[in-house]
């Protein structure tokens, strides 16, 4: 049996960050661990989370603004570090993990300056501004991609090739592989535009379905997220078409809906990617153009260029554009299984089991547990010696 440690997760207040740690904080939690998570108010109110999961807000500014800007973010950044020294000396986690985002930074200074063991995993396929400033004072980089932009290759022995921790939902749809579409069988069209959708989603699509030979539009259902002020025109639309389409601005049976589809067409957000990659689903992606490094275009190299997706940059996200690729998958002969297969050869299931070996490896044993192994060999261990074996154990 596993003994049980104390981990302390902390995450930006953004999907992108919270997801990955709810994963991990489930997976350590099943292994009989005691797991804490750091965020902020934005972040603890993204749903998912493990109901054993214990939850704390620490002070974390964004640094932006000027100068002004900059002065109170140092301010409160200093304030958070303090607060979560208080409070690592009282959950006393054996290690700390950061996923990025601002809010994550006080609780892995707060690591450095309590001697604690620290890992940070990155989502995206851009090494993010927190995690660039504290990648050379933690233990471990987990990384979802084989290939990170803006990774400091000084720093490649800490590198560790995780993937992103999906849904076991979503690992279930891999098993089961990809709906079959006959000649004449319905063509099902998933369209989501991140956790508030995207406009641009909500003119292209329609438009270019509009495009579509009557034969093809009589095969084809769609579900599309839709942000509130563009749904009734979205409806509206495809009512025109006489196209069978759900619309709403926020899809809860998210995976369910991931198994029906043929084609996934929406943003390329990291979880977005892992998920398609995962479930083996093609997509065809229009990158957010204002993420933060231009991540979402790195996001999809892999799946790019393994032939799972086609990705459209915003400018060149045109009706015609849609239109062709939609046909392609649909009509020609072979495309999309062929698509899926590739696509599911960039997924990465075990992200989740990966990623918690990975931070319970610098997880020291605890105190009784030296005691006993030196016990049962005859020997017992002074407080040096237990210190020696807590060092050796890391």
């Amino acid at each position: 049996m596993t003994a049980t440690r104390h981990f302390l997760l902390a995450a930006g207040g953004t999907g992108g960050h919270m997801l990955p740690a709810y994963a991990l904080a489930g997976e350590l939690i099943a292994r009989g661990h005691r797991v804490a998570l750091v965020s902020d108010d934005r972040g603890l109110r993204i749903p998912g989370a493990p109901a054993e999961l214990e939850t704390h807000i620490l002070p974390a500014g964004r640094v932006h603004g000027g100068p002004v800007g900059w002065v109170k973010a140092a301010l409160a950044i200093r304030k958070g570090r303090r607060m979560g020294i208080d409070l690592i000396r009282e959950f006393d986690p054996a290690v700390v993990v950061g996923f990025g985002g601002y809010p994550s930074l006080p609780s892995l200074l707060a690591a450095r300056a309590a001697k604690r063991p620290s890992v940070i995993h990155e989502q995206n396929a851009v090494l993010g501004r927190t995690n660039r400033l504290m990648a050379g004072r933690v233990d471990a980089i987990a990384v979802a991609y084989r290939n990170i932009h803006r990774f400091p290759e000084k720093l490649a022995m800490k590198r560790h090739l995780t993937g992103n921790p999906v849904r076991e939902e979503v690992i279930a749809i891999r098993e089961d592989g990809f709906p079959p579409l006959p000649e004449d069988g319905v063509f099902r069209l998933l369209v989501v535009g991140g956790s508030l959708g995207a406009t641009i989603l909500s003119e292209v699509v329609p438009a270019a379905i509009a495009m579509l030979p009557r034969a093809l539009l009589d095969r084809l259902q769609v579900v599309q997220q839709c942000r509130e002020d563009d749904l009734a025109a979205v409806r509206a639309k495809y009512a025109e078409l006489g196209v069978a389409a759900e619309c709403a601005p926020y899809i809860a049976d998210l995976p369910e809906r991931l198994r029906w589809a043929h084609l996934f067409i929406g943003r390329a957000g990291a979880s977005t990617v892992a998920e398609l990659a995962c479930a083996g689903r093609p997509a065809l992606f229009v990158p957010y153009p204002h993420a933060m490094d231009d991540h979402q275009t790195y996001n999809v190299v892999d799946l790019v260029e393994a032939g799972g997706a086609q990705s459209i940059p915003q400018p060149q996200f045109t009706p015609a554009a849609v239109a062709k690729q939609i046909q392609r998958f649909a009509l020609e002969p072979g495309a999309i299984e062929d698509a899926a297969e590739k696509a599911a050869s960039c997924g990465l299931p075990d992200a989740t089991r990966v990623l918690a070996d990975l931070v319970e490896s610098f997880a020291p044993p605890p105190l009784m547990d030296v005691i006993r192994v030196g016990a049962q060999g005859g020997q017992r261990k002074s407080a040096s010696g237990v210190a020696a074996a807590r060092r050796e154990a890391k």
